[in-house]
């Protein structure tokens, strides 16, 4: 059982696991997903680690739909930082606790701000990351956003 599973569950959160094999050749860890479990790849969100200029934190969450980019200018404005770039992978790692291909929003090492895709509200749940490449989590939005005490907002790019 991953961290993220154990924060689910230690918050009586209604929430499901999907397992599925993973292929390390897979160019999209979030396209195999959805490709996978057979979900509409816009209820499936990734979740990327962003260094800010002029913000109190050093890093940032934004989770956005596999099918789309993150937003840097979006993700910057919605935290009130000056700008964004996305974190070095290991320093997302170190920071998290997780493999990049398998960084979960939940049960990180260590809260940081997090920002969701405004997107995820059109749909009753969504998929992240449950904190391993080829494990989902399916929850509410509204449960994510709970559970790391984020914000909604446009992020993702046009």
């Amino acid at each position: 059982m991953t961290p993220a599973i154990k924060a689910a569950e230690k918050a009586k959160v209604s929430h499901q696991v999907h397992e599925y094999h993973h292929d390390p050749r897979a160019e999209s860890y979030g396209l195999e997903a959805a490709e996978a479990l057979g979900i509409a790849p816009e209820r499936v969100f990734k979740t990327l680690l962003v260094s800010l200029t002029g913000h109190k934190s050093q890093l940032a969450v934004g989770i956005v739909p596999v099918n789309h980019q993150l937003s840097l200018k979006a993700i910057a404005k919605a935290l009130g930082a000056k700008k964004a770039e996305m974190a070095d992978p290991k320093l997302a790692e170190k920071t998290t606790g997780y493999v990049v291909g398998g960084i979960s929003p939940l049960g990180q090492k260590k809260a940081l701000p997090t920002v969701l895709d405004s997107s995820a509200e059109q749909h009753p749940t969504i998929h992240v990351s449950a904190g391993r490449r080829g494990l989902e989590i399916e929850l509410s939005a509204a449960d994510l956003v709970s559970l790391t005490r984020g914000q909604l907002a446009a992020i993702a790019a046009e």
